[in-house]
């Protein structure tokens, strides 16, 4: 057999116990495409998606987010922004990257240049997403006209209530009447340019402080054309869900809390350990951190010594071997001093699925 469709099956089918019928799809379909065994062979991913956070500042002062209390500018992570001249030089070279992956730690309508990465993503034919999340709260008409026209494929918005006065708990310094107004602006440029794009969801946060407001905050998503996406709290000691049992009712969720979650389905509610594989994620400057919750080392850096260099290196591939059981914690691995390592070492055999970044909620 091939090596990599040996290597391919192993990961999948007899290492990862995927439990969403639509992932392993996604994954078998991803497998059956030439141009992601070219790409394993020249950049060292399996798949055509990168993630490359476009800024690590943010304008708000979430209380339990790294980059609002300012510990990710003491890390690798830093605070600022991708350059378009990085960008485009990273879309012409690696020709095998059709999907870009631009949110993260920070908002990426605070870096200047977005409307031009936006702009070149279009004309280069790249699928680019805000799946991990935007807040809304400070973006220009050009580039909520740009958003459309140049088809920027999907973002997540984060709203977390129905109300200035629940939104405004968490999101410290956001304002959900302007973030309001800029999805209605999206959605008369969607009907200008007669675009089904951007395709937007609403991210809710279910705290004790907002769960009375799920139901008016899912008929809102509702109004403005949104997928209403109800989410866990990473951090459960912070605004704990108080009636638990209409929190899940109204949600959808089976638990009001990660640690239920959990012990009811065997599994833990999100983890992104398969991005060293399928969609590894850069710095805004180039560090290779492997997955959207790294921010403390580093597997190198993309802009300077190359993705294929970075991603076939021995930092990144000893950590892939961790994270299948078949080596042990290295004090040079970021992974080591991952939360979510340390809680099992062998988390990669449980089936977890894929998420993006929690601390960044």
């Amino acid at each position: 057999m091939n090596p990599l469709r040996s290597l391919a099956r192993n990961l999948l089918l007899n290492r990862l116990s995927w439990n969403n019928e639509v992932r392993v799809k996604k994954y078998l379909r991803m497998l059956s495409n030439p141009l992601y065994f070219r790409n394993h062979f020249r950049y060292g991913l399996i798949g055509d998606e990168v993630r490359i956070d476009a800024s690590t500042k943010c304008q708000l002062k979430c209380p339990i987010c790294p980059t609002a209390t300012g510990e990710n500018r003491e890390r690798p992570i830093g605070w600022g922004n991708l350059s378009f001249a990085h960008f485009k030089e990273f879309v012409d070279r690696y020709p095998g990257i059709r999907k870009i992956e631009l949110s993260n730690w920070g908002e990426i309508f605070l870096n200047p240049e977005i409307e031009e990465i936006i702009r070149y993503g279009y004309e280069k034919d790249i699928e680019l997403t805000a799946i991990n999340g935007v807040n809304l709260n400070t973006i220009n008409e050009k580039v909520l006209e740009a958003l459309v026209k140049y088809r920027f494929r999907a973002m997540t918005v984060s709203i977390d209530g129905a109300t200035n006065e629940s939104y405004q708990q968490y999101r410290v310094g956001g304002n959900l009447e302007k973030v309001i107004q800029s999805i209605e602006r999206i959605n008369r440029y969607k009907e200008q340019y007669q675009s089904p794009y951007p395709k937007m969801v609403w991210q809710f946060i279910v705290f004790g402080h907002n769960e009375h407001e799920i139901a008016e905050a899912r008929g809102m998503a509702e109004r403005l054309r949104m997928l209403f996406l109800p989410k866990l709290n990473a951090y459960s000691v912070y605004s704990p869900v108080r009636d638990k049992e209409a929190a899940k009712r109204e949600s959808g969720l089976d638990a009001t809390s990660r640690m239920e979650y959990k012990q009811k389905n065997k599994r833990y509610y999100g983890i992104p350990c398969s991005q060293l594989w399928f969609s590894p994620q850069i710095n805004w400057d180039g560090k290779l951190l492997g997955c959207c919750v790294n921010g403390w080392m580093d597997f190198g850096n993309v802009f300077e010594s190359g993705l294929a260099e970075c991603m076939k290196g021995e930092k990144i591939e000893y950590a892939r071997q961790m994270l299948l059981g078949k080596k042990g914690p290295r004090e040079d691995i970021a992974c080591t001093t991952c939360p979510y390592y340390r809680r099992d070492e062998s988390l990669m055999f449980q089936g977890a699925e894929e998420t993006d970044s929690d601390a960044k909620m």
